[in-house]
This record gives structure tokens, sequence and C-alpha cells, in this order.
């Protein structure tokens, strides 16, 4: 296969550059946890289509509200949870905002149409080519909580997670020595369930790869050889 290359943003920021030969043109989604409005909450973006697809997965067909926002089309969606043993019903809003490309999607519980507005105030939505990203406004008490995560399905490979590598990913790494490969070094290790699962590891970019069920573990260390992973912004 002709060697391939995509470029992927992160919705902190960082953008992501996949190089290889193999099938890189699968979409992907982007996740990070922000601190607004006092809450803890995790935000996805991926194609514009994102939105639609989730509100579908939930049974949701219409939206409550819909409005302009930040250069966007924002779609407020209520649903109707029971807890089975207390009775308790919950109503949590699935909020989608859409762009010209892509989509942000997240979820939120007690919170009225006004409420939601001033929470995502808080956080500025940018578009670009290559994915959403996010910028807390500090001043409003927003920040990330962590880095963001990219998360691709290559064929053929598995499912691959991306993000900017910290202190605490050092940490986790293995006592053993991994495979030298062109984007890092490459560590086996094992799910609670057994499956086996990957981390590659680089000055800059903390990945982790879950094999499909199609693919021989044994030729994972050849595939992951053919990729080439930069990080910047």
């Amino acid at each position: 296969m002709a060697a391939s290359f995509v470029t992927h943003r992160a919705l902190d920021g960082g953008t992501y550059h996949l190089e290889g030969g193999i099938d890189l043109q699968a979409p992907c989604t982007s996740a990070v946890e922000v601190v607004a409005g006092g809450r803890l909450v995790e935000f996805t973006a991926g194609p514009a289509s994102l939105g639609d697809d989730v509100a579908a997965s939930l049974g949701i067909e219409s939206p409550e509200s819909e409005l302009t926002f930040q250069k966007g089309t924002l779609r407020i969606f209520r649903s109707v949870e029971r807890e089975p043993r207390s009775g308790l019903v919950e109503r949590p809003v699935l909020v989608v905002w859409r762009g010209e490309r892509h989509s942000l999607v997240t979820r939120l519980y007690g919170l009225d149409v006004a409420a939601v507005l001033g929470l995502l105030r808080s956080v500025r939505i940018a578009e670009s080519e290559y994915g959403l990203t996010l910028q807390p406004d500090a001043s409003a008490g927003s920040a990330f909580a962590r880095p963001a995560t990219v998360i691709k399905e290559v064929p053929g490979l598995g499912l691959l997670e991306l993000s900017r590598r910290t202190k605490e990913h050092t940490a986790q790494l293995p006592p053993w020595k991994g495979v030298a490969v062109a984007s890092g070094e490459l560590f086996r290790d094992t799910l609670s369930d057994g499956s086996p699962f990957f981390v590659l590891s680089s000055t800059e970019i903390w990945a982790t790869l879950v094999p499909l069920a199609s693919t021989p573990v044994e030729r994972v260390p050849e595939l992951v050889g053919r990729l080439t992973l930069r990080r910047t912004g």
C-alpha cells in the first residue's frame, strides 16, 4: 500500500500527523474533560454527523431548542431516564454543536437551556479543516482537566488512542524494555480480561492500541513500525 498521510486536531489544540503504509483514511473523534461552571464536563468532537448519530442511538428525534451559537448551530435535546430501583426520573440534555465539517457533543444533568448556554459561553469553540478545538476561559473558571485524546480506528490494526505524554504516563510504563519502532518504543501488555493491548511512547506522544479481533497480534509491531506519528501545537 502506498503511504498515506492524515492530520487530526485534538480538542486541546494538539495536532497529530499520521503517515505510513497502512489505511489511515477513517475519521476520528477527540475527547477532553473540562472544568466549566463548577462541573467536570466531557466533550467529544467528531464528524458533522456525530451529534445526529448520538441522538439516534438515544432514541431522541427532535431538539428542544435550536439556535445559532459561536458560528455554528447548537441543538439541545432532552431525554428521560428512569432509575429502575428507586424510580428516580432525570431529564438529561444532549448538547450538540455543529459546524461546517465537525460537531461537538456532551451530556449534562440538572441544567435548563439558560444554564447550558452559560456553561458553553465559558468554553470557546473554534473549527478548522482538521477538527475542533476548545479554548476554556480561565477568567470564567474554566480549564482543561487533562490532555485531550484522539481516537481512531485503523483498519487491519486496531483502535488507536493518542494524547500528549505526561509525567503520569511515564510512571505507567512497564518495567520491561519495549520494541523500538519509527515513532518511539512499543510495549505489549494485557487488559484485565486477558486481551492484548499495546502502548507506544515517545518524547511527545502517548498512544494505546487495542488490536482488532481480526488483527494477528504477532504482526502488530511490524504494522506499527510502518506508522510515523508526530504532534505539534
